[in-house]
């Protein structure tokens, strides 16, 4: 940690996600003077129940409320912004879809809007996914290809991305972009995702569920080393105008399918409880994986922790999580 952040008045929406959270207990670290935007009130998520609120200013509102966004960027003198705030569940993605291009689309807008209307904004990093790629042929996918999401969630990445891209190359605003592959790590309370469903089913003696057949190759990627990417980009961001507009993938590159990373959690469990595979799953991509060399050689970055390494941190969470719940 430099002493970039110290002091310095950040927005953060999203925080009572999973990857907001950490961004939280990270920039709280570097001593950031941080702001949140909060819709929903969740209060198993780490974001209070480790009594990060506690520790920074709240706004209770609405990401698409862009007369909200202005006034906390006007009045907090809000110097960096990291927009994490999103609808980030393909099967509810499937089934509301309207629900996520709001979320997602219009809320990349709206903050993106307030932003330019806020002089005091220098630096905004702005999360996509890996699934702004849509279903590519090239494999591993690099920035360079195209965004074509098919289904909706896929769609309103796609979209925010380049809508991002748009106001980078329109209005010089100093917007870069992650895409990262699909989370885990402590604190995601979804529980329809494979790592959290799959530790719950296991301590309670049911046989985890994989809704898809099994062989989906998905980039998991820690949510630790995910909040350190975004804070390394918006310190790059704020010394390197170049980077405006510019796409980073984020990954440790480890291919695994759905079902070896079941099985490795099984084995970190001690369990033999074997999946229970529904092949029911529909509307989801294949085989998806990243190539991180651009942040290699443009960032300098490198991942912190192996896939191993950040599930033996998981593991442990979720059981005092489980066991705590379960005692109140």
């Amino acid at each position: 940690m430099s002493g970039f952040w110290q002091d310095r008045p950040t927005l953060v929406t999203g925080g009572t996600g999973l990857v907001g959270g950490w961004v939280v207990r990270r920039l709280l670290r570097a001593q950031a003077d941080i702001v949140c935007l909060v819709r929903d009130w969740v209060p198993e998520c780490e974001f209070e129940r480790a009594g990060l609120v506690k520790q920074v200013k709240t706004v209770r509102g609405d990401v698409c409320d862009q007369a909200l966004l202005e006034r906390v960027c006007g009045e907090y003198e809000i110097d960096t912004v990291i927009h994490l705030a999103a609808q980030t569940l393909v099967p509810i993605a499937n089934r509301n879809p309207v629900a996520t291009f709001e979320s997602n689309i219009q809320g990349t807008w709206a903050m993106l809007e307030a932003c330019r209307r806020s002089p005091k904004v220098k630096q905004i990093v702005l999360a996509s996914s890996d699934k702004a790629y849509g279903d590519a042929e090239k494999l591993p996918y690099d920035e360079s290809t195209p965004l074509q999401g098919r289904h909706p969630y896929d769609v309103s990445k796609s979209c925010a991305d380049l809508i991002a891209q748009s106001y980078a190359t329109t209005y010089g605003l100093p917007v870069a972009i992650t895409r990262c592959g699909n989370f885990y790590g402590p604190g995601d309370l979804n529980w329809n995702r494979i790592v959290p469903g799959t530790i719950r089913s296991v301590q309670r003696g049911e046989r985890p569920v994989i809704r898809s057949d099994g062989t989906h190759i998905r980039d998991y990627f820690y949510v630790e080393d995910g909040a350190a990417a975004y804070l390394m980009l918006a310190e790059k961001l704020a010394n390197d105008p170049s980077l405006r507009g510019e796409a980073f993938n984020f990954s440790n590159e480890t291919q695994v399918t759905v079902l070896e990373l079941v099985q490795k959690l099984l084995d970190l469990t001690g369990s033999r409880l074997t999946p229970d595979v529904r092949n029911e799953a529909s509307h989801e991509i294949k085989h998806q994986c990243l190539s991180a060399a651009k942040a290699r050689d443009r960032l300098g970055w490198r991942p912190l922790f192996t896939l191993d390494e950040g599930l033996r941190k998981t593991v442990p969470w979720y059981g005092n999580f489980l066991a705590t719940r379960k005692a109140a």
